[in-house]
């Protein structure tokens, strides 16, 4: 996660060149996946149990995940009316590390 919340940081200051609205957009759009992540975690190693708990954690956290990504892009989107290239690009950027990370774990 914090890998993430660094592309989240490097999004933002590359989108700095093009302005401060599109350095916050896709500082956001990257933020709100790691911020998905951490429920997620969460959720998922909140306490022991057996095979069937465990899955039903997971499969609510990436649910909680999913609403938090969702909701959080409409927001920047919608409500704010941020830029919706740099949001996606930096929701792209984070997900290309969530995936790496997943690749290259021992």
């Amino acid at each position: 996660m914090l890998l993430q919340l660094a592309v989240a940081l490097l999004a933002g200051l590359v989108f700095l060149v093009l302005g401060r609205r599109e350095a916050i957009s896709a500082a956001a759009g990257a933020a709100i996946v790691a911020l998905g992540t951490a429920l997620m975690s969460a959720r998922f190693f909140s306490g022991l149990g057996g095979a069937g708990l465990a899955f039903s954690r997971l499969l609510t956290g990436m649910l909680l995940k999913w609403i938090v990504i969702v909701g959080g892009l409409t927001m920047i989107l919608v409500q704010y009316k941020l830029p919706p290239l740099a949001a996606i690009t930096g929701l792209v950027a984070v997900y290309a590390v969530y995936l790496l990370a997943f690749r290259f774990k021992g």
